[in-house]
């Protein structure tokens, strides 16, 4: 068969609506060069106009100037019929890409949640809820020994109001060892003699007669006749 009608030629692919787009604005990209010509051939016959009086001569660039306007009205319809056709089509293809891309998201959620799926098979929760359980009391257990090794051996019980007496009578030796009045009598004891010990009627400061020891003499009785 293929001998007789030939093999058929593999179908090429289509122009894809991204081409389509392209092509319709190089086509109005070339029209709007166009209309730039006449819109410079219009200023020409305009400027010509100006200087020339009323005659036949003017008038002739005058219709010269109505035939390029015409044809600059022709292709500003066309250019304005193929950006709408180029708008149109983006618009179409937004809406595909937009398609395309929520079906990659759909496919990718369901992915998503078959893979959930199965990593929940692999988790029990009851093993969980027993491994929480098991921890606790590892941890109770971790208090109990930790209180059981601060344990103390051998103390005697204690009264709380005999504790309470003892710290009130340590309150009262700690405000006697405070007490500075015994330093009263070093502040009252005799001056020191300016006289050497031994010497006759030794006075100290306050004119008193003391010993060589530095002691109030005793008075003698006084002999009577």
């Amino acid at each position: 068969m293929n001998r007789l009608f030939g093999k058929a030629k593999p179908k090429t692919p289509g122009p894809t609506i991204t081409d389509c787009i392209a092509g319709v604005d190089t086509r109005a990209e070339g029209i709007e060069q166009k209309i730039a010509k006449l819109d410079a051939e219009l200023r020409k016959y305009k400027d010509q106009m100006a200087k020339m009086r009323e005659g036949p001569s003017k008038n002739m660039v005058k219709a010269k100037a109505m035939r390029v306007l015409k044809q600059k009205k022709q292709y500003e319809n066309q250019v304005e019929s193929l950006r709408n056709q180029s708008f149109n089509m983006e618009q179409a293809n937004f809406a595909a890409q937009s398609l395309k891309d929520t079906q990659a998201t759909v496919a990718a959620m369901k992915d998503g949640m078959t893979q959930m799926k199965k990593e929940f098979k692999h988790i029990n929760i009851d093993q969980i809820e027993d491994i929480q359980d098991d921890m606790a009391d590892m941890l109770e257990q971790a208090d109990e020994v930790q209180e059981a090794m601060g344990r103390s051996y051998n103390m005697p019980e204690i009264d709380d109001d005999e504790l309470a007496a003892e710290l009130d009578a340590l309150g009262d030796e700690i405000a006697l060892d405070d007490d500075a009045s015994y330093l009263d009598d070093v502040v009252k004891a005799p001056a020191i003699p300016d006289r050497e010990p031994g010497a006759d009627s030794v006075r100290n400061k306050d004119g008193i007669l003391v010993d060589e020891f530095g002691l109030p003499q005793i008075p003698t009785s006084v002999k009577t006749s």
